[in-house]
Formats: C-alpha cells, structure tokens, sequence
C-alpha cells in the first residue's frame, strides 16, 4: 500500500480526483484511478526515450531513484533539449564572430603577359619603342588579411541577446529535468497504486472464494437455498474479472514507464512501495510562491528571453548607427621564390552609415518589438501559470491527505461491517445479500484508500515540480529500494 507520510514536494495542479469507491451501489467494481503523467499533457518527445543496454532474461530492481536517474540519461525529451542547448550555443559563436577579428592568410604564384595596345598604352620614340607585348613574368606573393571591426553597436547588442538566449537554453535543460522527474515518479507512483489494486483484489477473491464454499456447503446441507450460491458465485466471478483488467492495466503502466526512462526494450523489472515520505515543515502559500519564482527554472529562462528580446530590439534600432572598421593586408612579394622580395602591406579605416534602406531598418524594429512584447507577454502568463499549479498543488495535498485518513477510517468500519455480516450468515440469521453487500463495500473502501494514498504522493510530486525542486527533492521522500 502507499505510504502517506508528511508534507512534501512537486507540479502542476494535479487532480484530486474523488474515491473511485464512492457512490457506487453493491456489486458494482472499483474503478481504478488513472493519473495522466505530465509528459503525457505536454511535450510528447518527453513519453519516449532511446532505449540503453540490453534486456537480462531476469527481472531487474528498479527503486524510484534508479528509475530517475535512467529516464535523466535516457529520456527522448531532455535529449532534445540538449541538442537545441547546443544549437543555441553555436547562435552565440556565431554573434560573437561578428564582434572579432576575421584574419585569412594567402600564398600564390601569379603569371602573367599583357597587351599594352589592348589597354591604349603605346609609345614609340625615334630610335626606340617599346613593345606591345609585356611578358611572361611570374612573381609570388604571400600575405595575411585582416577584417577588424571598431565599432558596431548592433552587433554588440545581438551578441548580448545570444548570450542571455544561451543562459535561457541552459535553464531549460534544468526545467526539462524537472518535467523528466516529476513524469518518473508519477509513472512509477501508478505502479505502485496498481500493484496495491492487485493485491487488494486477491484478497477480496479469497474472501468471496471463502463465502461462495460456505454458502455451498450450507446449501448441500439443505440450510441455504440456491441463490445464496449463485449470489456468492457472480460475486466472485466480478472480482476474478477486476484481477484480470487490473493486471492488465499493471503491466502496460510498467512498459509506459520503461519508455519513459529508456529500459532495455523488453526488460521487465520490479518496484518497491515507497516508505512515508521525510516530514517537512508545513509551508505557506507566500512561502511557497516566493520559492517558486526563485527556483523555476522556466520562470528563470522566460526572464532570460524577455531580455534577450530587449537586446535583439537595441540591435535593430542599432542598425541606424555608423559602424567603424579596419582592414588591410601586410606580406611579402618578389621573383624566383622570394629571392628578391619586399614586403608590402595595405591598411584601410572605414566608417559606414546608412543613407537610404527602404525601410528595411523599419521592419525589423516592428519585428522585435513585436517578439518582446510576446515574450513579455509569455512570462507574465507563466507567472499566473506559477501561481495557479502551487496554489492547486498546496490544495491537492491538503484535500488527498484528509482523504487519506477518512478513507483508513472508513476501511476499518467496513471490515466490522463485513465481519458482522459473515458471522451472522454462519448463524443463518441472513442470506449472502448482506454479505455481499459488505464485501463490496469493503472492496470500495480499500479503493477509496489506494486512491487517496496515490493521489496524496501525487500531490506531493506536483508540489515539488510546481516549486522547481523535483529533481533536487524527490529521490529524498521516497528511497525504499524494490
């Protein structure tokens, strides 16, 4: 069963749905609660991963950390982000070539013979002339050249914004982190609810399979009549029918967790029920909110992009200003492989203003002044987003742990309630309706409580990615190995 321990850490307002056992009549089954993990309402590379090792024929131990660590090396959505963090960095070299020297050296040999008459040039003297044809002659040459900018405020200005896009990609990855461990551990948290269910339900068919002989037993001995039989008989049939879609269910969330951490493709493993999590103190909304604006790390990348937009603008309007440059070229050229050579060299300073674009400088002032006000616009809404998930996070757990202890309450009356009724029916004083009924109701009740259980360290998790903090936090409240 899952362990409903002190106040903890995690994400987005998650669902506290109510007791699947609640509200249903006699003989109806449980419903199972399914939770939707994180990864599977966003980004879908973050279902996948690329598969590492290979498969033992043996199923392996597989405790919350370990699963964490796998799906932080593995998963398809973090390898993503990393590569684009990569894409980002090769944008700032990119900017910051624009700002240094650009230096090509060159080597070579030139022949060559002119035609003075093509070009107009023809003299002739009396007694001497000089001839139409010049050449061949060969010379070689080698020199470095040299592009060295003094001053360009847009450049500078579009090296800052690579630079803060750079800090943002970074933060991203630790944010895709996040979203790898908080997806991790609500996978894993299925898991274990559904194994609880199994265990539950076989329970529950012992205890039907225990009725349905006594009531046959009974009716052989001519003090039960045949309904009592076959009422206790469907009883058990239902359960029997519940184990089967519950295991179902168990085993194809054991391979959406084995896609999402990248587990050797058909490596099957087991996990451990995670112990009652490390009691924090109780923590406040003001608290918790200030906490979260200073940890998310995607908070922290849309503040980095709303300035890198800031520097993109500046560049823009930079495009206006003169730029200041110098260039030349210093070497050595002369005959018969340097020889008779001398250096020669080539030095230019420039400045460059615009007189006329067409309102190109134009369009692209609109363009990033449009692309700051959205990125302005995007963290302010992530901001309400931060808000509204620890606000919703701070209440899941606070609903899912009163849940929690009515729902152990509850499962201690209807076990009274459920042996009342066998011994009664022993007695005679009833037929197997009563038990029936009882049987049922404690069935709802232990679904009641798995789900209240699974729903709190959901909660937990939440409250802990809603803070920014899952990675740091999560491994910390649930340790038990498998």
């Amino acid at each position: 069963m899952l362990a409903a321990g002190g106040v903890a850490f995690g994400q987005t307002g998650g669902s506290s749905a109510a007791p699947s056992g609640a509200g249903q009549t006699p003989g109806q089954s449980s419903t199972a609660v399914q939770v939707t993990p994180p990864a599977e309402t966003g980004d879908p590379t973050f279902r996948g991963s690329v598969p590492q090792g290979t498969a033992t024929p043996n199923p392996i131990p597989l405790s919350l950390g370990d699963a964490i660590d796998r799906g932080l090396k593995a998963n398809l959505g973090l390898l993503t982000s990393e590569q684009s963090s990569l894409q980002v960095r090769a944008q700032r070299y990119r900017a910051l070539s624009a700002l240094l020297p650009s230096v090509t050296g060159q080597a070579g040999e030139t022949v060559q013979q002119l035609n003075l008459q093509a070009v107009g040039f023809l003299f002739s003297f009396p007694g001497f002339s000089i001839p139409a044809i010049v050449g061949p002659y060969s010379y070689q040459s080698a020199t470095a050249n040299a592009t060295v900018p003094l001053f360009n405020w847009s450049s500078i200005s579009n090296f800052r914004a690579s630079r803060e896009e750079q800090k943002a990609a970074v933060l991203s990855i630790k944010n895709a982190r996040d979203l790898v461990t908080q997806a991790v551990g609500t996978a894993y948290l299925q898991i274990i609810a559904d194994a609880s269910r199994v265990a539950a339900t076989r329970a529950e068919i012992e205890a039907d399979n225990a009725v349905y002989l006594n009531a046959l037993h009974r009716h052989d001995a001519g003090t039960a009549i045949g309904i009592d039989v076959l009422r206790s008989q469907v009883q058990l049939k239902q359960r029997q029918q519940s184990l089967v879609a519950q295991s179902n269910q168990l085993d194809k969330d054991k391979l959406s967790l084995a896609r999402i951490i990248g587990l050797p493709i058909g490596q099957d493993f087991t996990v451990a029920d995670p112990t009652a999590s490390v009691p924090l103190a109780a923590l406040s909304l003001k608290d918790a909110l200030a906490k979260a604006y200073d940890n998310r790390p995607d908070f922290q990348a849309a503040k980095a992009r709303v300035t890198a937009a800031q520097f993109s603008l500046s560049a823009a309007k930079a495009e206006r200003y003169p730029t200041l440059q110098a260039e030349g070229f210093y070497g050595d050229e002369g005959l018969h492989a340097f020889s008779n050579s001398h250096g020669v060299f080539q030095m230019t300073g420039s400045v460059q203003f615009n007189i006329f674009d067409g309102g190109r400088i134009r369009a692209d002032v609109l363009e990033n002044s449009a692309e700051l006000r959205n990125r302005r616009n995007e963290m302010e809404n992530l901001r309400g987003q931060i808000d509204y998930e620890v606000r919703s996070a701070l209440l899941d757990l606070k609903s899912a742990a009163d849940q929690v202890d009515v729902a152990k309450s509850n499962v201690q009356l209807a076990s009274d309630s459920l042996r009342q009724a066998r011994d009664r029916f022993t007695a005679g004083v009833t037929n197997t309706v009563e038990v029936v009924q009882a049987q049922q109701i404690v069935a709802d009740a232990d679904e009641s409580l798995i789900s209240a259980q699974f729903q709190y360290n959901v909660a937990k998790v939440s409250l802990a990615r809603s803070l920014g903090l899952a990675e740091r936090s999560l491994k910390a409240y649930f340790n038990q190995q498998p």
